[in-house]
């Protein structure tokens, strides 16, 4: 058994309020019992201009919220998977990065973000990729008696990442996210459940919500599922966290009981 929280925030361009934000939740987090907590995509900056990011983009070899999310997690001696944030790339793009640590804030991995979110529908117009550099391959962790995915936000459409992780031998995906409040009412569940159910794993998401500077709403609803698909716990909007248990138990008894992975032919 290990007992996980996923931290809903609505972060602004106030990068000290949202550091706070995100220490007093991960503290909420650690006085609930989680041995490992999950914050949400862009949780330090979030609602400015391509300006702001780029201003705000900081060096991967000297990052003062790589530092924070370290120090966090030593703190509290509970892994972290810190959202994500924006690190200086190649050729002047940036890149949208999810890190995550151990319970001693040894860094184990940072994930780019493979799928960059541009879309134009009723209204909204979004282009990441302007900004942002793709990444070009998934990363995984060791928690516990588990192996944990990564990914963000606007990876969730994509199955084909989360069949890599299953092949990889995960059993949690997890999802940080800033989901629009416009695709997620649409499908932001919908997804979330299909991911843990064709899997066979545990689903985390960790998600903002709120309106932001930049006038971007989102949809918030963060979860975690089980590899049946039944939802554990959900914050539907607000600040704050939700708290369950994954078991290794629950795990391998979907996967014996219907064992869908096995029957795979393609």
């Amino acid at each position: 058994m290990m007992r996980v929280a996923c931290i809903q925030m609505c972060s602004g361009t106030d990068r000290d309020v949202n550091l706070d934000t995100a220490e007093k939740l991960l503290s909420r987090a650690s006085q609930q019992g989680a041995e490992l907590a999950v914050l949400p995509e862009n949780f330090s900056f979030m609602g400015g201009s391509d300006a702001d990011n780029k201003q705000h983009a900081e060096d991967p070899s000297d990052s003062a919220i790589l530092q924070f999310l370290s120090a966090q997690a030593a703190t509290h001696h509970m892994a972290i998977i810190g959202g994500s944030l924006l690190l200086h790339g190649q050729s002047g793009r940036l890149r949208n990065v999810c890190p995550a640590f151990d319970a001693g804030g040894n860094q184990l991995a940072i994930y780019d973000k493979i799928h960059l979110f541009d879309m134009d529908y009723n209204g909204e117009s979004y282009c990441e990729s302007a900004l942002v550099a793709a990444g070009d391959h998934p990363s995984a962790i060791p928690c516990g008696a588990f192996r944990v995915g990564l990914s963000i936000c606007y990876d969730l459409r994509f199955p084909e990442l989360y069949r890599a992780y299953a092949d990889d031998g995960c059993d949690v995906l997890c999802n940080v996210a800033a989901f629009t409040a416009i695709t997620g009412r649409a499908h932001w569940q919908t997804l979330l459940k299909a991911r843990a159910i064709e899997n066979q794993s545990y689903m985390l998401a960790a998600a903002q919500s709120g309106t932001h500077p930049d006038g971007r709403q989102t949809w918030g609803h963060s979860m975690i599922i089980d590899p049946w698909g039944e939802m554990l716990a959900e914050l539907e909007e607000g600040e704050g966290i939700v708290v369950a248990e994954v078991s290794k138990k629950q795990l391998n008894a979907v996967r014996q009981s219907l064992p869908a992975l096995q029957h795979r032919r393609i």
